[in-house]
C-alpha cells in the first residue's frame, strides 16, 4: 500500500482500491473501519477528487439532487433545490446554464474543481475531504473555491484540505496544519507552519 494524504483520504472512504492491513478508523465515536463508501457517506464524510470524474447522461442537477436524497433519506422539494443551487453557483461564479449540463462533462479544470465545492455545499456534510481542490487554479479560481469553503464552515462541521501549495490556505482561518512525510504526520502546529513553508519550501520537514 502506498503510503500518502490522497491514500489517507482514500482509506477513510473506503476506496475498495485499497486494502487496509491493520488500525481502525473511527468518526464521532464509531468504528467506520469496515463501512461501505456509501454508508460512509451518509455518515456524514464528503470527499472532493484531484481528479473529478466526468459522467456523461447525468445532468449537475439530477446528480445533487439525487444524492442530497440518498443521504438525507427525505424528498426533494424541487424548486426550492434549485434556487438553493443557483444562488451557491452564483456565489461560486458557476455560469447557471451548467446546472443542466452532463455533471463535469466538457468542463475546464477551474470548472469541475468549483462543481466539486457546490457538491459540498449542497450535501452539507459532517466532515470534508477536499483532496488538492487547489490543484491547477489560477489566483481567482482559489480566491473563488476558498469563497465557498469559508460559505460551508461551521462550529458543527470540519474541514481536511490536503495540499501542496498554501496559497488556499492564506484566506482561510485555518485551526491546526498538519505535515505529513511518508505517510507519517512530522509536525503538527498553527498557521506559522504555513508561512514557514512559503519561505523556505518543506526542507525543515524531512521523515524520519
Amino acid at each position: 500500500m502506498v503510503h500518502g494524504k490522497t491514500t489517507t483520504a482514500n482509506a477513510i472512504l473506503n476506496n475498495p482500491m485499497y486494502s487496509k492491513k491493520n488500525g481502525e478508523i473511527t468518526f464521532e465515536g464509531e468504528d467506520i473501519t469496515n463501512a461501505t463508501t456509501d454508508v460512509i457517506a451518509r455518515k456524514g464524510v464528503f470527499m472532493s477528487f484531484q481528479l473529478p470524474e466526468e459522467i456523461p447522461g447525468i445532468t449537475v442537477t439530477n446528480f445533487l439532487k439525487t444524492a442530497k436524497n440518498k443521504i438525507t433519506g427525505e424528498p426533494i422539494k424541487i424548486f426550492k433545490f434549485k434556487e438553493e443551487i443557483k444562488q451557491y453557483m452564483n456565489d461560486l461564479q458557476i455560469k447557471p446554464e451548467y446546472s443542466n449540463r452532463d455533471l463535469n462533462v466538457g468542463f475546464s479544470g477551474g470548472e469541475k474543481k468549483k462543481n466539486e465545492i457546490l457538491q459540498m455545499l449542497v450535501l452539507n456534510p459532517k466532515l470534508a475531504i477536499l483532496d488538492e481542490t487547489d490543484s491547477g487554479l489560477d489566483v481567482d479560481a482559489i480566491k473563488t473555491v476558498s469563497k465557498g469553503i469559508q460559505m460551508f464552515k461551521t462550529e458543527e462541521n470540519a474541514v481536511l484540505i490536503i495540499t501542496h501549495n498554501a496559497k488556499i490556505l492564506n484566506n482561510l482561518k485555518v485551526d491546526y496544519v498538519h505535515v505529513l512525510v511518508d505517510g507519517k504526520i512530522v509536525k503538527t502546529g498553527g498557521e506559522e507552519i504555513i508561512k514557514d513553508i512559503e519561505e523556505n519550501g518543506y526542507k525543515n520537514y524531512k521523515g524520519d
